[in-house]
């Protein structure tokens, strides 16, 4: 970890009490730290798309990059956007939209996870 995001990671643990996502058996999450736009970026992945940021959206599950709540996904499926529509409009890809769709059996995305 780099000393942007242990100083971010510090910052944030004063601010907030760290909650770690809940992992589905077998499985082990990791805090991941990237530099994107020259600021630090961690998260905990939850799949390829999805993952759940320290500050960012409350900790709930989001798209990786952007601030859009997956359950902002399964609502705007529910009333009747098709997954290629969604993407559009949110430029993101639709594979997202379908992960969203899968991982929503096994995380609660109403839930903070980060």
């Amino acid at each position: 970890m780099g000393p942007a995001c242990a100083r971010i990671r510090v910052e944030v643990m004063k601010t907030m009490a760290a909650r770690v996502p809940k992992e589905p058996k077998g499985t082990k999450l990791k805090l991941v730290c990237e530099i994107r736009g020259g600021e630090p970026y961690e998260y905990y992945p939850l799949g390829k798309y999805i993952v759940a940021a320290p500050g960012v959206c409350g900790g709930r599950p989001t798209i990786k990059y952007h601030r859009l709540d997956a359950l902002h996904i399964i609502g705007f499926l529910e009333r009747g956007d098709s997954p290629k529509q969604i993407a559009r409009n949110y430029r993101i890809p639709v594979a997202a939209v379908h992960e969203a769709v899968k991982l929503a059996s096994l995380y609660d995305y109403e839930e903070s996870y980060s």
